[in-house]
């Protein structure tokens, strides 16, 4: 399906009813829209896989619909309280994947405008409690592509800046690389109702309060973080794909970053990185052609994030699945 999870096809999604499907987390991970990279974060996948289970059972009671079915353990869906030990896999309501067409380097989406049910919204949503350093929101106001009354600031932010409101941000989903539109945009691209526009802020924003809150209880700090979402066979809203996981979501501890982000702050430091910025400055289309394959990170690194992926399920759910140190000593120790 794509650089860190596959996608079975049990049963496939029909216009007018969801199909069923199986993901199956890997241990492959990506930053920067590269792909998969060249390590792999052992038992990533299982430590992604409880986590996001975690947050679509909390979303669940909290009345809001999603597509998680349950999780896959010998060959049996099951509820997370009646697993023994971890597993990858998780069952989910399957949408159809619509893809916009590219007509001459630019993207048309009119095929939104007679489908109706059964579909995934070709947007990420995001939401922004901070600015930490490295937020696309620096580079895009020195650019001029966001303005500051975009998103409800009066005077230029600094990296680290905590936020009093949060921002909620949208890119595209479906293209080669994700570009951050308007919300204006958002709605004319997938001819949604104001209506549904408010909705789905709505949703994002209830999404990072229980997110926000459950961080929180184990010491971290929500920064900044996604979802997805789709529309029923009811043209309902469902939260779909993953949400509140080291992918999905930017936490620190003290300052220190908790998620894939001490890969990108790795990397960032590279030519590799330097190549890609490039790349993409240049042809926002085939970029990747014009880049080479990125350096792998250093083996001790490698191991932390292993560690830190594996330490915060298990705290996050308050139950010991993977034989790891405390978050807070692994993090000592990266930060020494």
């Amino acid at each position: 399906m794509g650089s860190v999870k596959d996608l079975i096809i049990v049963e496939p999604p029909l216009a007018e009813r969801p199909g069923t499907g199986r993901f199956v987390f890997s241990d492959r991970y990506s930053v920067f829209d590269w792909g998969e990279m060249p390590d792999h974060i052992n038992r990533k996948g299982e430590a992604i896989c409880l986590a996001t289970a975690y947050f679509f059972e909390k979303l669940e009671a909290l009345g809001f619909k999603t597509h998680y079915l349950g999780l896959v353990a010998d060959g049996t869906v099951r509820r997370l309280s009646e697993l023994k030990e971890p597993v990858a896999a998780m069952e989910i309501k399957l949408l159809r994947v619509i893809r916009p067409k590219l007509i001459n380097g630019n993207y048309d989406y009119s095929v939104y405008q007679e489908e109706r049910n059964n579909f995934l919204i070709p947007l990420e949503i995001i939401y922004r409690n901070s600015l930490p350093a490295g937020s696309s929101v620096f580079k895009r106001l020195k650019e001029g592509s966001l303005k500051l009354e975009d998103i409800g600031l009066d005077s230029m932010p600094v990296p680290g800046q905590i936020l009093e409101k949060p921002i909620y941000d949208v890119s595209t989903k479906l293209e080669v690389t994700d570009r951050y539109i308007s919300w204006p945009e958002a709605k004319d691209i997938c001819y949604l109702s104001n209506e549904e526009l408010e909705q789905m802020k709505t949703i994002v924003a209830n999404v990072n309060n229980l997110i926000t809150g459950e961080a929180k209880k184990i010491g971290l700090f929500n920064e900044d973080g996604k979802i997805e979402i789709g529309f029923d066979e009811k043209r309902q809203f469902i939260i779909i794909d993953a949400l509140g996981t080291l992918d999905e979501c930017r936490f620190t501890y003290e300052g220190l970053p908790v998620s894939k982000e001490i890969a990108r702050l790795f990397y960032r430091q590279t030519d590799w990185y330097k190549e890609v910025e490039t790349a993409k400055s240049i042809d926002r289309i085939n970029w990747k052609s014009r880049v080479q394959p990125p350096p792998p990170l250093p083996r001790e690194m490698l191991k932390a994030i292993s560690q830190i992926y594996q330490a915060y399920t298990n705290e996050l759910t308050e139950r010991r699945w993977f034989d790891v140190p405390p978050l807070k000593d692994i993090l000592k120790i990266f930060k020494e």
